[in-house]
């Protein structure tokens, strides 16, 4: 491998939004996150909506009328 090309990797703490925190190896000292294995539904297996600006609730507003096709 070439010399002085390569960026440092080092240990990286990561912290959740939910307050979970671990440490890893990156290229940044420290990184933030919105959701982690411990709160993201697919790993702890609670539904829960994640919802930013209303989205949901503008989803929901215009296609509440229309009707699915029958099989």
């Amino acid at each position: 491998m070439k010399e002085g090309i390569h960026p440092k990797y080092s240990d990286c703490t990561v912290t959740c939004s939910c307050g979970n925190s671990f440490v890893t190896r990156s290229t940044s000292p420290e990184l933030k996150l919105a959701i982690c294995s411990n709160c993201h539904p697919f790993f702890s297996g609670q539904q829960k909506v994640i919802d930013t600006q209303g989205r949901v609730e503008r989803f929901k507003k215009r296609y509440a009328g229309v009707k699915t096709a029958a099989k």
